[in-house]
């Protein structure tokens, strides 16, 4: 065994830091309460700086990503980490009031006539 620090037993020139997915859920397939689907749009919500200095390095992420709205898939593209991974994460920042999931705004069941008509015309162009 060559010879170096722990931390260097832990890291892969290529890969970067070898954690296993089910560590950083720390074992949980499921998200508490209810389902985030890949659409989901979330957004931080004030992180009090006590909440702060008990987070990992992966929840920090998370709260770094969405200081703007963004997407479940969006995050799990740019953590690089599994879908389920990111939404047990994403429960867990949820019950503890960090992150807030933002509606759509309502609409009436018909869209507006004026996009409609952009849109015939549009396609009339074409």
């Amino acid at each position: 065994m060559p010879s170096g620090d722990a931390e260097d037993l832990w890291v892969d020139e290529d890969a970067g830091p070898v954690v296993r997915p089910f560590a950083v859920a720390r074992g949980r397939t499921r998200q508490r309460g209810g389902g985030l689907d890949l659409i989901t749009v979330v957004v931080t919500a004030e992180v009090p700086v006590t909440a702060a200095s008990l987070l990992g390095p992966e929840d920090e992420r998370i709260l770094e990503s969405c200081l703007s709205p963004r997407s479940v898939a969006d995050l799990v593209a740019d953590l690089a980490l599994p879908v389920g991974v990111v939404r047990v994460l994403l429960g867990d920042l949820l019950e503890r009031g960090l992150v807030e999931v933002l509606t759509p705004a309502a609409r009436s069941g018909r869209p507006d006539v004026s996009i409609l008509r952009e849109v015939i015309n549009g396609l009339r162009a074409l």
